[in-house]
């Protein structure tokens, strides 16, 4: 016998959202948004021609500033998912405890958002590390940053921004996918609360 908590019963508003039409019509076009940004401040700054000439000062300009602008896009496209399943991780226990379930969803959705979490962290330590390597090699910083291990600044700099918007832009891919993963995952949870609620007669 299924043992029903009223207090976490979701009404039938919550039951009736389409949680992977959510998924494609406002993750998707954000992540490209941020893909795009980040891709134009890297080829912005391969046309900078010299750093060290004021005559050709806007182009560092404008490399900072999109740059400035596709960190913080992307950080905020980040801080959305980690937000969504965060709260779809709540929801998941609440409901699991308010309609037991024997399949695995809870546990599903908990690894997805572990990965997720993690390849987060990783793309946005990427980001930070390559503004902070663009602002120690810009000559007219007084930083006085002379390289490592061998390698100019403005090297370092290049390679670091490489990994950073390659690494996003798989973290984008990778985010989209658990997103799909944990709406299906959602929806299987939701489909187990209706069949109860049918029984029950609870939306009659």
């Amino acid at each position: 016998m299924v043992r029903l908590r009223p207090t976490s019963i979701p009404p039938p508003s919550v039951l009736s959202i389409d949680p992977v039409s959510i998924v494609k019509t406002i993750f998707l076009p954000l992540s490209v948004i941020s893909t795009l940004l980040l891709g134009t401040t890297l080829v912005l700054g391969l046309m900078i021609e010299d750093a060290a000439e004021a005559t050709l000062s806007h182009q560092v300009d404008y490399h900072l500033w999109t740059s400035l602008g596709g960190m913080l896009f992307a950080t905020m496209v980040h801080g959305l998912v980690m937000t969504y399943f965060i709260g779809t991780g709540r929801w998941f226990e609440e409901t699991d405890r308010a309609y037991p379930h024997n399949s695995d969803c809870l546990a599903a959705s908990r690894n997805l958002k572990s990965r997720t979490i993690l390849a987060i962290i990783g793309g946005f330590g990427l980001l930070l590390a390559a503004g902070t390597l663009g602002a120690a090699a810009d000559p007219a910083s007084p930083v006085g940053f002379t390289g490592w291990l061998g390698l100019e600044p403005a090297t370092l700099h290049l390679l670091v921004a490489l990994a950073a918007v390659g690494v996003n832009t798989w973290t984008h891919l990778l985010e989209y996918t658990a997103l799909d993963k944990n709406a299906k995952l959602i929806e299987q949870m939701m489909s187990h609360v209706r069949r109860i609620r049918d029984e029950r007669g609870l939306d009659s």
